[in-house]
């Protein structure tokens, strides 16, 4: 019996051979099969557009809002614009470094730079050197309401509703009258965790000749870095990541720590190297978090310098700390965490401050000099012989130290039962 030769599987010409994208052969016949099939079909188009832009569409459909419709902004007066910049001047001051340097870079291309509100009025608008087409002189304004629920589908809607960076190129925009619009955005979150706001790099007609979800990223992610510093003066500032090199860019982990050690907030980047602290719930001390006492951190910044350490997790990291700030300057002392006097203490602050300062305290600050002092005896030493400088004038002393006159007055009071 003569062997069968094994059957040869033909290859299918090129004549035959479907192409990759069987569906499509262009970007924009992939988006026209999608609208097609999600608008006229109502089938859902998953992997012809992302899921981000499904997502906005399903909720454009859902408001009763129609493809074809004319988008209409509201009128821009002058107190729009003043009231729009006053609740969001915060954001803007944190912003206005990047935004200077986003219109530099994008000086020799037809993209602006939009900084929008959590609820998506424009605050800031970049100038364009090259052209802008139709529709951009009257959208990129001060005061029109870029939110999806005006908009539709579009890159600042869309982050600010998601929280995700998000890219609409062209027809992905639910409104038609806004096909030729490409637009990249990305979140800007404030210390609770909540969107502030978002910045957004928007061209007409052309497509991005640059990685513009990347840029945008990169410069929201910076901006969100400064307004974080700026709504935490009163707190420590903790900056980390595993290698020194990484501190003071963009991404560096940022942490604020409390007066009495917890974890107020960490940005993106922390959380991700620390595999999700920003969790709900109470908020976790410094040492849960980073295997280290609110005193070791209070040394290091004093010292003014990265220092490595092993996390919790095990992970490697450099530490670098930042005191409070008060009256605009940093001070390296646990003073800086003292709550200000409050109207309920106004008796017994009266009586306190009549007590003077122990007449032995200049004598005990030689003798105890050259011994090894907790960070908490230093500071109520520094008190009381600041105290004995002003003459036991507790406002002077309050203003040399940078401190309220509440916690100058609680040490009185700790004095007076020392003494009792």
């Amino acid at each position: 019996m003569t062997a069968r030769a094994p059957a040869v599987r033909q290859r299918p010409s090129p004549e035959t051979r479907l192409p990759a994208g069987p569906f499509f052969a262009t970007a924009e016949q992939r988006v026209a099969l999608a609208r097609e099939r999600f608008f006229e079909e109502g089938v859902r188009p998953s992997g012809l557009v992302p899921e981000l832009v499904i997502q906005s569409w399903t909720r454009c459909v859902s408001a009763r809002r129609r493809p074809n419709e004319q988008v209409s902004f509201a009128p821009i007066t002058k107190s729009r614009v003043a009231s729009a910049l006053a609740r969001n001047r915060q954001l803007l001051d944190a912003a206005k470094d990047e935004l200077s340097q986003l219109d530099a870079a994008l000086a020799g291309t037809a993209c602006k730079a939009l900084l929008t509100s959590h609820d998506g009025v424009i605050v800031h608008a970049t100038p364009t050197a090259i052209g802008e087409g139709r529709l951009m002189p009257g959208l990129a304004r001060i005061g029109n309401d870029l939110a999806e629920s005006n908009v539709g589908t579009g890159a600042p809607g869309v982050s600010a509703r998601t929280g995700e960076v998000s890219v609409v190129s062209g027809a992905e925009h639910f409104f038609s009258g806004f096909s030729v619009m490409y637009c990249a955005a990305a979140p800007i979150r404030d210390t609770r965790g909540e969107i502030a706001g978002v910045l957004d790099l928007s061209c007409e007609v052309e497509q991005f000749r640059f990685d513009a979800a990347a840029m945008v990223r990169l410069y929201a992610t910076t901006i969100e870095n400064r307004l974080l510093r700026a709504q935490s003066r009163e707190h420590l500032l903790l900056r980390f990541q595993s290698s020194p090199g990484l501190l003071h860019t963009p991404l560096e982990g940022l942490a604020a720590i409390d007066g009495t050690g917890r974890v107020c907030w960490v940005n993106g980047a922390g959380t991700r190297l620390l595999a999700g602290a920003r969790t709900g719930g109470q908020s976790p001390t410094v040492e849960q978090t980073f295997g280290i006492d609110l005193e070791s951190l209070l040394a290091l910044a004093h010292s003014a310098r990265a220092q490595a350490h092993r996390v919790p997790g095990g992970l490697g990291m450099w530490l670098e700390a930042q005191p409070p700030e008060k009256d605009g300057h940093r001070s390296a002392t646990a003073l800086s965490f003292a709550d200000p006097v409050v109207a309920d203490d106004a008796p017994e602050i009266e009586a306190a401050a009549a007590v003077a300062p122990a007449p032995g305290a200049a004598a005990d600050d030689e003798r105890m000099g050259a011994e090894a002092l907790t960070l908490i005896d230093s500071h109520r030493r520094m008190i009381d012989s600041t105290l004995l400088e002003c003459g036991g004038n507790v406002s002077r002393a309050a203003r040399q130290l940078g401190v309220s006159r509440g916690l100058i007055y609680r040490r009185l009071r700790e004095r007076r039962s020392e003494d009792a």
